[in-house]
């Protein structure tokens, strides 16, 4: 495995990037995910994601804090508990 460190230390947020064959393999190193991707890009945008389910972030409804933050008036929501028009069935 290739090591982006020369110290033998952890290092937080420490990610570690290395291409087998036509793959691109991602890890975070204080969690130990890892995914893959056909670029760097693709291998990276999959660890956060991989990342952020082993932490309990995806999938979970955003805080009213959160959508301020985004500029999201959730007062000002018109579609309430209704299914926006434009999912498909």
């Amino acid at each position: 495995m290739a090591s982006s460190t020369r110290d033998n230390q952890d290092h937080p947020g420490e990610i570690r990037l290395w291409r087998e064959e036509d793959w691109w393999i991602a890890t975070d190193v204080e969690t130990g995910v890892t995914t893959q991707g056909e670029s760097r890009t693709s291998a990276l945008e999959n660890l956060d994601d991989a990342v952020a389910l082993h932490e309990g972030e995806a999938g979970r409804e955003p805080t009213v804090e959160e959508l301020q933050e985004l500029g999201i008036d959730p007062a000002k929501n018109t579609t309430g508990d209704e299914e926006p028009s434009d999912v498909l069935d």
